[in-house]
């Protein structure tokens, strides 16, 4: 995986970074959709595939991406197909700050140091490209305005960024109610994505220790093509953490 194209993580977290504030939207769910974001960003690149509704190695040839490719070998090491839910609510803490530094050395943010009530220390982000975090919107709009179905990446985005609960911050307001609800409608359009995506608002919904059903409860369809709830505000207590996990900076 050469390094021209962002990776979907990269573009979710630019999606959440305020460039008034310099803070993220949605912290706490961020880091489980950056996890989801990993997931889907090695399907794409042909090294992992859905297995129902788990998650199997195909290829574990690395990436060249380190970040995805310690993701790959805690996969590989699994050694059978791992819950895309048990995946996501496991030992994730830390994703948020480990991209927002990737971020920082490729140039695309810098940090700015500040205090909280004069007192903690804090460090805020902000773009230094925002042409980039434009083309990057523009992209969800135009599958948004138009209706035509996007292509995996920009689905699978749309899928996160509402997992998450981006919408709001998004397409703010009542008058983006109808942005936020085809920005939903978009996880049908790439199953890796609406897999991955359903799985983050289960763990945020306290239901990730649920075998998901093969058929949809009455009221409720399928993955492939259910509207999915607005996400809860709280993430679960993460059982421990990895070797992944970092602080996170606020």
């Amino acid at each position: 995986m050469g390094r021209s194209r962002r990776t979907l993580p990269e573009e979710l977290l630019l999606l959440a970074l305020d460039p008034a504030t310099g803070t993220t939207a949605q912290p706490q769910s961020l880091d489980l959709g950056l996890a989801g974001a990993q997931l889907v960003e090695l399907a794409l690149a042909g090294r992992i595939a859905p297995d129902g509704d788990r998650i199997a190695v195909v290829v574990p040839r690395p990436t060249g991406d380190p970040t995805l490719d310690c993701a790959l070998e805690l996969l590989r090491r699994r050694g059978a197909p791992v819950r895309a839910v048990h995946w996501i609510g496991g030992p994730r803490l830390g994703l948020r700050q480990t991209y927002l530094s990737h971020l920082e050395r490729c140039g695309m943010v810098h940090a700015v140091a500040g205090q909280m009530c004069g007192v903690l220390p804090t460090t805020r982000y902000q773009a230094t490209d925002t042409e980039i975090s434009r083309e990057i919107r523009a992209r969800l709009d135009s599958a948004i305005r138009t209706g035509v179905p996007p292509d995996p990446r920009t689905a699978a985005l749309a899928a996160l960024a509402h997992a998450v609960g981006l919408g709001k911050h998004l397409y703010p307001g009542n008058e983006g109610r109808s942005s936020r609800s085809r920005l939903r409608d978009l996880i049908r359009h790439d199953p890796m994505g609406g897999l991955v995506a359903h799985a983050v608002m289960d763990v945020q919904n306290g239901v990730a220790a649920q075998p998901r059903r093969s058929s949809a409860p009455a009221g409720r369809q399928a993955p492939g093509g259910r509207g999915a709830p607005e996400p809860a505000r709280g993430v679960p207590a993460q059982p421990h953490r990895g070797s992944m996990a970092r602080a996170v900076a606020h």
